[in-house]
C-alpha cells in the first residue's frame, strides 16, 4: 500500500499561479492509494477546479472526504483525504487554540476489503511552538489518536510545522513509529518546495505495520506545483479478517458538526464511478 502526505498549499504554485490541474499531474506521478493533503480550498464556483478536493477526486477517481476548519473568502478551507479504498466512517476533530488560526485532525476509516480496517488520521498542525504543545496533548488526552475504540491499524501523518524535536514529534514517537525519510535518503526537507530548508511533513505509523519504503517525490511538476513536497510511504498491511466482528462504523452523517451539531453534514451524490464526497467541519 502507498500512501502519500502533501500540502498543496491552496493549489497556488511556486509561480503564484492557482493551477489543480498541477497537483492531479504530481498525484498521478505518485500514484498512492491513500493520499493526505493540507490547504484545501473548496468553492462551489463557476469551474470545477474552484472546489479543489472534488476535482482532484473525480479525476484521480478516488473517494474523498473533506475536512473542513474553517472558511476562506467563502470557501470550505481544510485537510482533505483520497482513497482507493471506500471511507466508511469520518470525523474531523477539533485541535484549536484560542487565538490561533482554527486547525482539525480529520480520521478515515477505510474499509480494506479483507474484513480489516484501517485509520487515518490527517492533521496541520499550528505555527507556533506553545500552540503545537497544546495540540499535541489534545490529540493523546482526549484520546484522538489512541483510542481503543478503533480496533485496526492507524496511519498519523501531515504538515506538522515542527522542525525540531517538539513535544508532538516526541509523544507520536512514544505511540507510533516513524517514516523517516533522512534515514533512506540521507535529507529530509519538504519546505520549501524548490529549495527546501525545512522538515514538516511526515508519516507515523503502528507498529504492526512494515514500512517497506519512503521517500520525497521531487520531480518537476512537484517542485513547482506547491511550496511544499509529497512525502511518500510503502508499507505492508497485515490482514486481520476477524476485526470485521469488533468494530462496526458510524455511517458519515453521524459526525457532528462544530456549528449545529444535531445536523447531519450534507452528503453529495456519487461524483464518479470510484469518487464520492462528504463534507465536515471540525468536531
Amino acid at each position: 500500500m502507498r500512501v502519500a502526505t502533501y500540502n498543496v498549499h491552496k493549489c497556488r504554485g511556486l509561480d503564484g499561479r492557482v493551477r489543480p490541474e498541477r497537483i492531479v499531474r504530481v498525484l498521478r506521478e505518485i500514484n498512492a492509494d491513500i493520499v493526505a493533503l493540507q490547504e484545501v480550498v473548496c468553492m462551489e464556483g463557476e469551474t470545477r477546479k474552484d472546489h479543489q478536493a472534488r476535482y482532484i477526486a473525480e479525476e484521480l477517481g478516488l473517494h474523498v472526504e473533506l475536512g473542513e476548519n474553517r472558511r476562506h473568502k467563502g470557501a470550505a478551507y481544510g485537510n482533505v483525504l483520497l482513497s482507493r479504498f471506500p471511507i466508511q466512517h469520518a470525523r474531523n476533530y477539533d485541535i484549536s487554540i484560542s487565538g490561533r488560526e482554527p486547525r482539525g485532525c480529520l480520521r478515515a476509516d477505510l474499509s480494506l476489503g479483507d474484513g480489516g480496517w484501517l485509520h487515518i488520521f490527517n492533521l496541520h498542525l499550528g505555527t507556533s511552538f506553545f500552540e503545537r504543545r497544546h495540540q499535541a496533548r489534545k490529540l493523546f488526552r482526549q484520546p484522538i489518536l489512541t483510542g481503543a475504540h478503533l480496533p485496526g491499524n492507524k496511519i498519523v501523518l501531515g504538515d506538522f510545522n515542527e522542525w525540531t524535536q517538539g513535544l508532538a514529534s516526541r509523544l507520536l514517537h512514544t505511540h507510533f513509529r516513524g517514516a523517516h525519510v533522512r534515514k533512506r535518503l540521507g535529507r529530509a526537507h519538504t519546505y520549501p518546495g524548490l529549495f527546501p530548508l525545512l522538515s514538516l511533513d511526515h508519516i507515523y505509523f503502528d507498529r504492526e505495520l512494515k514500512l517497506n519504503d519512503v521517500t520525497l517525490h521531487r520531480s518537476r511538476t512537484a517542485l513547482v506545483a506547491s511550496d511544499h513536497v509529497p512525502v511518500v510511504a510503502e508499507f505492508s498491511i497485515p490482514v486481520a479478517a476477524e476485526q470485521s466482528s469488533l468494530y462496526e462504523p458510524q455511517p458519515s452523517w453521524s459526525v457532528p458538526l462544530l456549528t449545529a451539531p444535531e445536523t447531519p453534514p450534507a452528503i453529495l451524490p456519487q461524483i464518479s464511478l470510484a469518487a464520492s464526497f462528504h463534507r465536515g467541519r471540525a468536531a
